[in-house]
């Protein structure tokens, strides 16, 4: 199943669970990724994404493990997200990357509410993400978002942001 989004600026998408024959075109986007947004994504230096991860980025054999893929209208994949559940099922931890050519146009603001409300849906009580102190533009689109900032306690270098979930709406 999927669903379509429009962002603020009109631009129009579609997301959907992600599959292991996804594999290959989650590959090339990855191609399409700035180093910086890479070293965001996966908290570390990488050249290259790794068989093992492209297999994690597209299984549908965990439960607590949800894998979404953003395509623009003319298939081009254009953002991929996991969201995994921790084992009580209250806490979820969410992590979006998205096309260099691509970004600026809302698609993470609207990719990230698509999964908070999915989230919702699950019945997760909490949103998280551990982010990179220097992913500024992402920390802000957070903070928008009604998502609070704090210093992971086990690394300095990075962030916990946090929302709790209700029936509320989120903003946007």
């Amino acid at each position: 199943m999927k669903t379509t989004l429009t962002t603020h600026s009109g631009f129009r998408f579609d997301i959907r669970r992600a599959r292991l024959a996804d594999e290959p075109v989650v590959a090339e986007f990855f191609k399409h990724v700035t180093p910086e947004d890479l070293r965001f994504r996966f908290l570390g230096t990488m050249k290259q994404v790794s068989h093992e991860r492209l297999v994690a980025m597209t299984r549908s054999d965990d439960a607590s493990i949800h894998n979404f893929l953003a395509f623009s209208t003319d298939g081009m994949l254009i953002a991929v997200a996991t969201l995994a559940s921790d084992a009580t099922g209250k806490r979820g931890e969410v992590a979006i990357c998205i096309r260099q050519d691509r970004k600026h146009l809302g698609v993470g603001w609207e990719f990230l509410r698509h999964l908070a409300r999915y989230a919702q849906e699950q019945g997760l009580e909490t949103l998280q993400s551990i982010e990179d102190r220097e992913n500024h533009a992402t920390i802000e689109l957070e903070r928008e978002m009604g998502f609070t900032v704090s210093t992971d306690p086990d690394d300095p270098t990075l962030v916990v942001v946090e929302r709790k979930l209700s029936t509320t709406a989120l903003p946007g």
